[in-house]
């Protein structure tokens, strides 16, 4: 550490805390502006960017404000517990002085949203669902930082081999407990030069991720559609579970994300994915391909405040009106993709949030204007594919007692 890493440092910390826009998108966007800064230095600065939105409002009580220095300095003293001696060489008097009131501060009775880290409305809204100790617990492991899961792709490699090239390199890897295809790292790497990424070996993807595209279950040859691919991580996993066979569209109304999809689609050696730019979820392309397809998954746009550990930002970015709006948003194209599936057919609504008016709330809407669909149960699903993981009719996957980011899952086939 020194004076002018805890400067960048600050200043990254006020970049992140400007409103709006993702955080991610802020700190590469400063790491560009500041090219003289090397890997360690920016992994620095990143990790205590992220540790400060994790814990901001503890923070700021501590630092008494929300200035950048003293939010570095309560993380640093007061949860990574570095002391003065450590510090203090590299600061002004003024700031020494600053430093030392926070490392003194004493700080009594914090509220259990101050505890949990997490703004009054979603606390409010985690305690009417989950209950008070379990919110807090799951507001606690969302603190966390993130493991980093890979997922090795079936056609290009084995995991047994993955795990044994990562031994001889003595990257610390184990098998993730649930997905047959999950590697989990304990530390960071830097991925994309290595040789087993080049080759289209693993890709990044969390394990909860990775059992969405097992719910979805699609066998060779079958007509599949990934109704919101994104840069498409599950349309991958979906192209491997299916041996390179049959027909697998992918669908989103970004062209940006969908050319995300090329250099990785050509890495993993699939030929059987068809990307398919959208207008939006009434797209005349839909039209024409309806009752056609033998599974369809909805992974749908959300909160994302199951990926607090990697995306703090968001707890601090969302509203209750933004939770309203993509409701709407969510039944909508809920609604349109089940129009794509076939008799018999089968329809996966994901999201990577933890509030009920995001998953239950839409499914059992759904249900109850569409008597065509049939709820499924997930366990026995992931079951059939020798997954042991008790998750009940639907999938619902929590940092605390999964070790991945928090997901919920439904599945209904339609009669």
């Amino acid at each position: 550490m020194n004076k002018t890493l805890l400067h960048h440092a600050m200043h990254a910390i006020s970049t992140a805390l400007i409103p709006g826009g993702p955080a991610d998108t802020k700190l590469s966007a400063y790491f560009r502006e500041n090219k003289e800064l090397g890997s360690t230095d920016r992994a620095f600065i990143a990790d205590v960017s992220y540790a400060v939105l994790r814990r901001k409002r503890y923070l700021q009580l501590i630092a008494g404000g929300a200035d950048p220095f003293g939010l570095l300095m309560a993380q640093l003293l007061r949860v990574q517990g570095l002391s003065m001696r450590e510090i203090s060489p590299h600061l002004s008097p003024a700031q020494t002085a600053r430093a030392q009131e926070i490392k003194a501060a004493v700080i009594e009775n914090l509220t259990p949203a101050i505890q949990a880290d997490v703004p009054d409305w979603l606390w409010d809204s985690l305690v009417a669902q989950y209950g008070e100790e379990q919110a807090l617990t799951i507001a606690r492991s969302m603190q966390q930082q993130a493991s980093l899961d890979l997922r090795v792709n079936r056609l290009n490699g084995a995991r047994e081999t993955v795990l044994a090239l990562f031994a001889k390199e003595n990257i610390p890897a184990t098998a993730t407990p649930y997905s047959p295809d999950g590697v989990r790292l304990k530390d960071k790497i830097v991925l994309n030069k290595h040789v087993l990424f080049t080759k289209g070996v693993i890709e990044v993807q969390d394990e909860g991720s990775q059992l969405l595209a097992m719910l979805v279950a699609p066998r060779r040859g079958e007509m599949v559609a990934d109704f919101c691919a994104g840069a498409g991580g599950k349309t991958l996993a979906l192209g491997a579970i299916m041996h390179n066979s049959g027909r697998l569209y992918a669908f989103d109304v970004s062209e940006r994300r969908l050319a995300n999809l090329k250099p990785r689609l050509a890495r993993s050696g699939l030929s059987n994915i068809h990307p398919q730019l959208i207008a939006n979820e009434r797209d005349q392309k839909l039209k024409r391909l309806a009752g056609k397809f033998d599974r369809v998954l909805v992974d749908a746009p959300c909160s994302g405040l199951g990926t607090l550990r990697r995306n703090p930002d968001l707890k601090w970015r969302q509203t209750p009106k933004d939770i309203a709006e993509l409701a709407v948003k969510q039944t909508n194209i809920l609604t349109a993709a089940a129009k794509l599936v076939k008799p018999g057919g089968r329809l996966v609504y994901a999201t990577c949030s933890l509030l009920r008016e995001e998953n239950e709330a839409i499914i059992e809407a759904f249900l109850a204007q569409h008597p065509e669909f049939n709820s499924v149960s997930t366990a026995d699903i992931l079951a059939q594919q020798k997954v042991e993981l008790d998750t009940g009719v639907n999938l619902k996957m929590l940092p605390h007692l999964h070790g991945t980011d928090g997901f919920f899952a439904a599945v209904m086939e339609k009669t």
